[in-house]
């Protein structure tokens, strides 16, 4: 079997557009980097998305009914390194976020490329993550004229001009 290491190594090769998924639970909100995001199906509008099942934030989305995902743009690394855990020494990671609710209640950023809001449709186990599958209730492009953030080989990125 592969090593863990190779594994990583691997598929770090393959490169990703980054998100934020974001979600409010008993009135309180939260967030966490996502780049495991992708469409599943069209009829119904579906995304799944990948959260380790030791990440501060699982527990909380097991009782979550809902969630946005925000596209960010390159310009947008930031918010993406802010919710992969590095703000534990921030009282709220939301401070200086100007955001606005979603048809759900989720929280959307207002500047990231776009997003999505969606109702949980399902959750799988899959080794040592919890896959979610989002029924996707709105989407909206907010900024086409920016550029995605791209994660390749363990770095932030942008696409070549």
């Amino acid at each position: 079997m592969v090593s863990g290491d190779d594994f990583r190594t691997t598929l770090g090769t393959f490169a990703t557009g980054v998100t934020v998924v974001t979600f409010t639970l008993d009135g309180d909100d939260h967030a966490l980097t996502v780049n495991s995001f992708t469409s599943l199906s069209l009829d119904p509008p579906l995304v799944l998305w990948n959260c380790d099942v030791d990440a501060s934030s699982h527990d909380l989305l097991e009782k979550a009914d809902n969630y946005a995902v925000n596209i960010l743009t390159e310009d947008q690394e930031e918010l993406s390194t802010r919710f992969a855990g590095q703000h534990h020494e921030m009282d709220d990671p939301f401070e200086g976020i100007d955001l606005f609710r979603s048809e759900t209640g989720a929280p959307i950023f207002e500047d990231t490329l776009a997003y999505l809001d969606c109702t949980i449709d399902a959750r799988h186990e899959g080794g040592d993550h919890t896959i979610f599958v989002g029924r996707v209730e709105d989407a909206a492009v907010q900024n086409p004229d920016e550029q995605p953030l791209i994660f390749f080989r363990g770095n932030y990125e942008e696409l070549a001009e």
